[in-house]
């Protein structure tokens, strides 16, 4: 508008000399023979007008990144769910006592119908402090090379529990400020609530909660009681999973049952009340801003370039070449956006991890190349159907009022 403006009114009273165009990058490359003239003429006309093909690549990038954003995290919600279920918690059944038991309640627990393996669990609430710092949590005692319920760090294999120490998730370690070697305050918070040290043997990465393990006689001992258990991880014969529920409800001693399908089940159903809506919604918005990106462009396009289409026809031009001109700008627009949209895409993917970096749960970063398949796939067909908007105006393009100058 400024420059319009600052027009001089007898220059603007006369019709805009035609256009200067010279060759494009990939001419002066050489590779001029192997382009046909309509080509030529795409990629020119794409360099005399760098700004707006910049503002175009860049809507279209916003459309692909953000279809990454809210598509990605089905890749990640995979990830996180076999780490969780299946490579950490390999048991079937969880079962948790309304109090310590002693040890014959694990050979109990083996006698049920359908159990194949049992391992004991002694948990204990404490508080953790490292300095200033300070986290209620419950420390898990387990056996030392748990077969069930293991300790594994997302970048490794399972961990053996050392006979005393500590072993705390990356988050927990975060949280208290504490790294390997360190020495923390225990906190008993039941029983005899004694208080004793500990040093931190490792540190694990996990995705989901802030944990910390010890070998199981260890946590005896910071107890102060012999061979107590306050549950059981369980491995069933799925064709008598039923009869074992009925029966565990039954007895008095047992204060919960957690199956583990049905812990999938019920993560799912809270992920679809949440991401898989904000998923719907960025797909939407993302295919709306690239269809209205590309055809405003092409629009413009058409407007400024009626008069110079028209007189291709008028030349022996068909409208499939006049098309693929029209078109084809947009279609090297489109193409040099879905690569920009990708890294962006990735970057945002990252920032939307650490943003999601909480005590309750943590995603992995994992954009696999479906995604990126699928983001530039949505784009494209968005680009195509804006595309063939305006290409039907094309056929109806009328060559004599077109080619008409007003002087």
């Amino acid at each position: 508008v400024r420059r319009v403006a600052g027009l001089p009114p007898a220059e603007a009273m006369r019709p805009e000399p035609p256009a200067r165009y010279g060759p494009s990058l990939l001419e002066r490359a050489g590779l001029a023979r192997y382009l046909s003239a309509p080509s030529r003429m795409i990629l020119r006309n794409v360099g005399r007008h760098p700004v707006r093909a910049a503002t175009s690549i860049s809507g279209i990038a916003a459309a692909v990144s953000m279809l990454i954003l809210g598509t990605f995290f089905l890749g990640s919600i995979d990830v996180l769910i076999d780490q969780q279920f299946f490579v950490i918690q390999r048991q079937h059944v969880t079962v948790n006592f309304v109090l310590p038991a002693s040890a014959r309640a694990l050979h109990d627990m083996e006698r049920l119908p359908g159990v194949l393996h049992a391992e004991p669990v002694r948990a204990v609430p404490a508080r953790l402090r490292s300095a200033h710092r300070s986290r209620i949590v419950s420390i898990q005692g387990l056996v030392a090379e748990p077969l069930l319920n293991r300790v594994v760090d997302v970048d490794g294999g399972a961990t053996r529990l050392p006979p005393d120490g500590l072993v705390l998730s990356l988050k927990l370690a975060e949280v208290l400020g504490a790294r390997a070697g360190d020495v923390l305050t225990i906190e008993v918070l039941d029983g005899r609530r004694r208080v004793q040290e500990a040093p931190v043997a490792g540190i694990i990465e996990e995705y989901m909660g802030t944990s910390a393990y010890m070998e199981i006689e260890a946590v005896r001992r910071l107890a102060g009681e012999g061979g107590t258990l306050t549950g059981a991880f369980l491995t069933v014969d799925p064709s008598r999973s039923d009869d074992l529920y009925r029966t565990l409800k039954e007895v008095p001693a047992v204060a919960g049952v957690a199956l583990k399908q049905r812990s999938i089940d019920s993560f799912n159903e809270t992920l679809a009340e949440t991401f898989y809506v904000m998923i719907f919604f960025n797909v939407l918005f993302s295919g709306i801003i690239a269809g209205g990106v590309v055809y405003n462009a092409a629009r413009v396009s058409l407007s400024e370039r009626s008069r110079e289409l028209a007189s291709l026809r008028v030349l022996g031009f068909t409208r499939g070449e006049i098309s693929y001109i029209l078109l084809g700008e947009l279609a090297v627009v489109t193409m040099a956006a879905i690569p920009v949209g990708m890294l962006a895409g990735y970057i945002f993917a990252g920032l939307l991890v650490a943003a999601f970096n909480t005590e309750l749960f943590r995603f992995p970063l994992v954009v696999t190349a479906k995604t990126f398949a699928l983001s530039a796939a949505s784009v494209v067909v968005a680009a195509v159907l804006s595309g063939l908007a305006v290409r039907r105006r094309l056929d109806h393009l009328d060559l004599v009022a077109v080619l008409k100058t007003r002087e």
